[in-house]
């Protein structure tokens, strides 16, 4: 697919903002995984979506190794306040409906790798440590568990990280080839 492609086809699928930059771009960074470590959403240790469960920085690495393209992936919410909950789970929900659309239109064409926005909210409780995961297909690590400051994705693929006052945007990516 052409970037033109991608980019309508994100539209499609309900994502509201969205770019494109090269994967080589992309800086795996032992900072964010500490984030994760300090506990900062506490899932670290806990799912089968983030660290260690994914494995390490280097493992990371290795996993987009070979992947072109990075597709930087919105969903922004308009905020009636700070603590305009209601409007928080909207773009989550919106954002983890889209992600599930775009990699079911992409999946069967080609070689992908989602990343995700926060943690894993399949089940409940999470099978990890004790059970494999129950959904494997479905579950897709969030950017910052692979090490990506999101930020700094968002400035390499053109995509704003930031939007105007009472804003809040979900930030996810596809990997393709």
């Amino acid at each position: 697919m052409t970037s033109e492609e991608m980019i309508q086809l994100a539209k499609e699928c309900g994502f509201d903002a969205m770019g494109i930059t090269e994967a080589e771009n992309l800086k795996f960074m032992p900072e964010v995984r500490d984030m994760c470590a300090a506990g900062k959403c506490g899932a670290y240790n806990k799912s089968w979506s983030c660290p260690p469960a994914i494995g390490t920085i280097e493992d990371s690495y290795k996993k987009i190794k070979g992947y072109q393209y990075c597709l930087v992936l919105q969903c922004i919410a308009q905020m009636e306040d700070d603590f305009d909950v209601e409007a928080m789970q909207d773009a989550g929900e919106r954002i983890r409906i889209a992600l599930e659309k775009i990699v079911a239109e992409l999946k069967p064409k080609m070689e992908i790798l989602p990343m995700g926005c926060g943690g894993c909210r399949l089940c409940s409780k999470c099978t990890y440590p004790d059970a494999p995961c129950r959904f494997p297909e479905n579950v897709f690590p969030s950017m910052e568990a692979y090490g990506l400051m999101v930020s700094n994705v968002c400035k390499k693929a053109n995509v704003p990280y930031y939007h105007e006052k009472n804003t809040l945007a979900y930030t996810c990516c596809v990997l393709y080839k």
